[in-house]
């Protein structure tokens, strides 16, 4: 008795589509600067803790028929006493493949989806560097990148409303 296990038949009229795939081809440093004025005063426990910022954006396009890049970048500033004690910039790149995806669907799932499995790489890069410069790694917290696509898309309109351009990444 044959068994068939149905992988390759194509589907009939009327069967269901197939499901939306999300694949990472490749994922990389693009840029990444560490500025350290301050470093010979990075472990002086005397110093004081550095006040940190940070700052996350999410640009992605189209490479190809189903290829996308999307670039996550990461700015974090640390600052004691008005000075700089560090700025630490990186740009996060990968590129998805993305399948049986409604056209509605790309941008959200590039800005949000995307982003969010290229964080924890992204994340382990800035807490190396960081520590490599002197100071105590830096874990940098979980990002609502939902939250962050719905700012910049609301930024887009607002633009747009006003008769600018729309936000670069958005």
């Amino acid at each position: 008795m044959a068994e068939t296990n149905g992988a390759g038949a194509q589907p009939q009229p009327g069967q269901q589509q197939a499901a939306p795939q999300i694949r990472i081809l490749t994922q990389y440093t693009k840029d990444l600067s560490f500025e350290n004025p301050q470093g010979a005063r990075a472990g002086d426990p005397n110093a004081g803790q550095p006040q940190i910022g940070v700052s996350v954006n999410v640009h992605a396009g189209k490479m190809g028929e189903d290829l996308y890049e999307v670039d996550l970048r990461i700015r974090v500033e640390a600052k004691r006493d008005d000075k700089t004690a560090f700025l630490c910039e990186l740009s996060y790149g990968g590129v998805f493949q993305l399948k049986n995806l409604p056209a509605d669907a790309i941008q959200p799932v590039l800005f949000v989806e995307c982003a969010r499995q290229l964080f924890p790489f992204a994340r382990r890069v800035v807490a190396d560097t960081v520590r490599d410069g002197g100071y105590p790694a830096l874990l940098l917290d979980p990002i609502d990148f939902l939250q962050l696509y719905r700012n910049q898309v609301l930024a887009a309109q607002q633009q747009q409303q006003q008769g600018g351009a729309a936000p670069q990444g958005a």
